[in-house]
């Protein structure tokens, strides 16, 4: 079948069978298909759509391209869990070792930050000597040893989605529900767990804005997970604002820290127990999400949560001694308070633009080559809801050099909306896909 065949027929509306698909992306990435055409195809799907049963012939599609992690005995016991992303969202930090201390094995692949949003890799590493490559038998033993490692994804996995990515960079095709759902579920299904938690975020810093646009695409990776056998359950939660207080490598790890001590944010330790009572029920280690997360809970009482934390790191290398100290984390040698311009309430933080603000000051990349300060960063002191005076501080700027703490301090007071009435409370969690 001739590629210009299947992207007229996908042009003009029609669907494509799944032997049809597969000859497709396996011409793409032998080199047959050249990237004119499959740019072509992209366009057609960016305007056609795919239907459930195509997007999942996608998926598959992108999952044989390439090896797939083989988790052996552990497979059936172990769960996944992925975040679309967002600001502050710190919260495989906290879930990996808090779920493996409940029983459940956690073996997580994660990537790199890139625009204004952060990336776990970044954020580990910001531990001292925290090893983030490890090889495929490192890997799975350490989830048999430990019960948990978060590692990068190995070129070998899903090589299609890489040279897919770049085509929809740069053909304005990287918002289409389906491809964005086979991307995302290709990578989770070659990483090899039985069972997928995904947190997708909707609201101003997340890349979906609207919590219609989360349910249609949750319910788009909830239906591939299911046609592959895999338990998957998808929770919407909101990302108006940032998650949590900190935002930037180190600071998030620390705050990470204290919400397995059990001294985080609300915001964060909520959403990592309703996260994590589906992983524990998914997993056959609790009946339902709410007793799920009862466990969680007298996890993080008890310390055993702060203590697989430890094992990890020590496990990949770093050093375990920041989960009893985090004073040890890299620390940014300016630290500028943000002064409030009016008394009120604090209305609205956006999220986007503290994210871009963080970015700036070197913990995020504009481009993938771009380097990490581990160190910098904004720590949230008031939050949504807060009463704040004239000049009392709304944030702390953690920066290299003065004229960057200044320059980020005008972004994040600019981020913020001071009002005289207290907004409605929205939900954290808006809606589950199951």
């Amino acid at each position: 079948m001739r590629p210009y065949d299947l992207i007229l027929k996908k042009r003009n509306g029609g669907a494509l069978a799944a032997d049809e698909i597969e000859a497709l992306m396996r011409g793409f990435t032998d080199g047959a298909v050249p990237d004119y055409q499959m740019a072509a195809f992209l366009m057609a799907v960016y305007f056609r759509g795919m239907t459930p049963e195509e997007t999942a012939a996608l998926t598959m599609a992108m999952v044989r391209s390439g090896a797939t992690l083989d988790l052996g005995p552990l497979a059936a016991r172990t769960v996944d869990k992925h975040s679309s992303g967002g600001v502050g969202d710190k919260t495989s930090l906290v879930l990996v070792p808090l779920v493996a201390a409940s029983g459940v094995p956690v073996p997580k692949l994660s990537g790199r930050g890139l625009g204004h949003t952060g990336g776990t890799l970044d954020k580990l590493e910001s531990i001292p000597g925290f090893r983030t490559a490890l090889s495929e038998a490192e890997f799975i033993g350490q989830v048999e040893r430990v019960g948990c490692a978060i590692a990068g994804q190995s070129a070998k996995l899903v090589p299609a989605d890489a040279r897919l990515y770049a085509l929809r960079d740069v053909t304005a095709t990287v918002d289409s529900v389906p491809l964005i759902a086979a991307s995302i579920m290709s990578k989770k299904i070659a990483a090899g767990a039985a069972s997928i938690v995904l947190d997708v975020k909707c609201g101003r810093g997340a890349f979906m804005k609207t919590e219609e646009e989360a349910r249609v695409l949750a319910r788009a990776m909830v239906d591939i997970g299911r046609s592959v056998g895999r338990r998957t359950v998808a929770v919407i939660s909101g990302m108006d604002h940032p998650l949590g207080r900190a935002v930037g490598n180190a600071r998030e790890v620390q705050e990470a820290i204290d919400t397995l001590s059990g001294r985080g944010p609300a915001d964060l330790e909520s959403l990592c127990l309703a996260l994590g009572g589906w992983m524990l029920t998914l997993g056959g280690k609790a009946a339902s999400p709410e007793a799920g997360a009862e466990m969680l809970r007298e996890r993080l009482r008890s310390g055993a949560a702060l203590a697989k934390f430890a094992e990890m790191v020590a496990a990949q290398g770093g050093d375990a001694e920041v989960a009893r100290d985090p004073g040890r984390l890299p620390q940014a040698p300016v630290q500028v308070p943000v002064p409030s311009p009016a008394s009120g309430v604090v209305v609205g933080i956006d999220g986007h633009a503290v994210g871009l603000a963080v970015m700036r000051l070197g913990a995020g990349r504009a481009r993938k080559e771009d380097a990490v300060d581990p160190a910098v960063g904004v720590v949230l002191e008031r939050t949504v809801g807060a009463r704040v005076q004239a000049s009392d501080a709304l944030a702390v700027v953690h920066a290299r050099s003065a004229e960057a703490a200044e320059q980020a301090a005008a972004e994040v007071v600019a981020a913020y909306t001071v009002g005289d009435t207290a907004p409605p409370e929205e939900p954290l969690i808006r809606g589950i896909v199951t």
